[in-house]
């Protein structure tokens, strides 16, 4: 188990936080309507002292005790609210001398009536419960003194038990609704998040497996088209590239290893026949000679190829950049091929002009590049065959043009015959890394090389190099 997981991190951060701003805003809701319930009551009691109890005990009426309680209790009898609220006459003296439920006030507590005296607007309000247990909240309006001093008060008490029970109601339709939202995040998140979780699994898992190199592994096709299936796609091709790859290298170690063999045999084979040789056999030395030294010469060309691959691997391949003649770079190569043109029976066709090309760049990589074009010319042509090199020249570029009616290369070859260790065709020797090089130094040169090739019908190789001054 991934100690610091992804669903573990979706857990303790997105989800939790949303559980607990979701947890929030209910308390919140909760929170506001127990305020907006409580201000409802509030301003009901508040509406109580209105004109007209000023009416009732604001008058010249009002000039001894006994009158006051008898006014008192005319203005309980006629309080229109009794099934809505409690109403208590309270007289100068703090003490309850009526009240609309007729029962016993003895031993209640009222601080609103305190708050009531030391308020500007002679009004006081608390909220709590009642000896009985009963929560309440009330208000107590103190009376203006009469001309002869005398003031009373009026206490308003409404029961919360009511808006209590409906809060509670309200709060618990709240929670079953959050209950519902949290769930519903939690099971859509559960699902998005196995969405990603199990191909990545998978991803992973297959991955192991190409790192320990079973490039022939692949992940079952995702079934939505988004990154999570491109990611898919992208790891089963690069499994199939570098099971490709690793194919190629190890056909390329082989040709090399066959490469090296095969002149190594001959020099080895010739270097005993030539030390086993009688001094007066001079003809067989001589051949002997001639073979170690062709065989030495392709040992060198081999490893200088090796070589340079290597360099362009490691970006450490450079160039000796200097002015040169095209045309006489190129016919000094030609004149290697005239005498394998004849050898083989194959049509070696120029058509250069005769005047000089100069062109900035690195003749010695030039050449290289030239002889291995056409080096695979003739390679891969037949008896009877020929090999055309010919050069077109404009203002701003030179083409040197490669052509013959060999074998050719067939359409699914012809993209990736510039490709390291890819050769179209094993029945020639070769390491396979020769175009590869060539391409790279024509890069290298600003230029471009161009290949087209049909089955049977030749290849044309277009060497594309601009004309530099300097």
């Amino acid at each position: 188990m991934i100690k610091n997981s992804i669903v573990k991190r979706w857990a303790f951060s997105v989800l939790a936080g949303i559980i607990i701003l979701i947890i929030a805003i209910g308390v919140s809701i909760g929170f506001i309507l127990k305020q907006q319930y409580y201000n409802s009551v509030e301003m009901t009691l508040n509406s109580r002292a209105n004109a007209m109890v000023l009416s009732n005990f604001n008058s010249a009426s009002v000039i001894s005790d006994e009158n006051f309680i008898k006014i008192g209790k005319s203005f309980v009898d006629n309080f229109s609210d009794k099934n809505l609220m409690e109403v208590w006459v309270i007289d100068k003296n703090g003490n309850v001398v009526v009240s609309s439920t007729g029962f016993s006030v003895k031993g209640e507590k009222y601080p609103d009536y305190d708050y009531a005296k030391a308020s500007d607007n002679r009004k006081g309000f608390w909220t709590g419960e009642m000896q009985s247990g009963e929560k309440v909240m009330a208000m107590t309006y103190v009376l203006p003194q009469t001309d002869n001093g005398a003031n009373g008060a009026v206490r308003y008490i409404i029961s919360l038990e009511d808006v209590d029970r409906q809060l509670i109601f309200i709060w618990i339709i709240i929670s079953i609704l959050l209950i519902v939202f949290i769930s519903f995040v939690v099971t859509s998140g559960a699902f998005f998040i196995n969405s990603i979780i199990n191909p990545v699994k998978k991803i992973n898992e297959t991955a192991s497996k190409i790192a320990k190199g079973d490039f022939n592994v692949s992940i079952e096709k995702h079934k939505y088209d988004d990154e999570i299936g491109q990611l898919c796609d992208t790891i089963n091709n690069m499994a199939q590239e570098i099971g490709e790859t690793e194919r190629m290298k190890n056909e390329f170690i082989s040709t090399v290893s066959h490469e090296l063999r095969t002149p190594l045999t001959a020099i080895k084979g010739w270097g005993e026949t030539i030390r086993s040789a009688k001094e007066d056999d001079s003809e067989l030395i001589e051949k002997g000679i001639n073979v170690i030294v062709n065989e030495s010469e392709r040992l060198t060309d081999l490893v200088e190829e090796l070589l340079d691959f290597s360099r362009m691997e490691s970006g450490k391949l450079t160039l000796k950049v200097s002015k040169l003649d095209i045309v006489k770079e190129l016919n000094e190569v030609l004149e290697v091929f005239r005498e394998r043109s004849e050898r083989e029976n194959i049509d070696l066709i120029v058509n250069i002009p005769h005047n000089s090309l100069s062109i900035m760049g690195d003749k010695n990589r030039l050449k290289q590049v030239f002889v291995n074009v056409i080096d695979n010319s003739f390679k891969y042509n037949k008896k009877d065959g020929f090999v055309k090199v010919s050069v077109e020249c404009t203002n701003t570029e030179i083409k040197v043009i490669i052509s013959d009616n060999g074998c050719g290369i067939s359409k699914n070859d012809l993209p990736r015959v510039r490709e390291k260790f890819y050769k179209a065709n094993n029945s020639q020797r070769g390491s396979g890394i020769g175009l590869a090089v060539a391409d790279e130094i024509i890069k290298m040169h600003d230029g471009k090389m161009l290949i087209e090739s049909k089955i049977g019908s030749g290849t044309t190789t277009t060497l594309i190099l601009p004309r530099k001054n300097k």
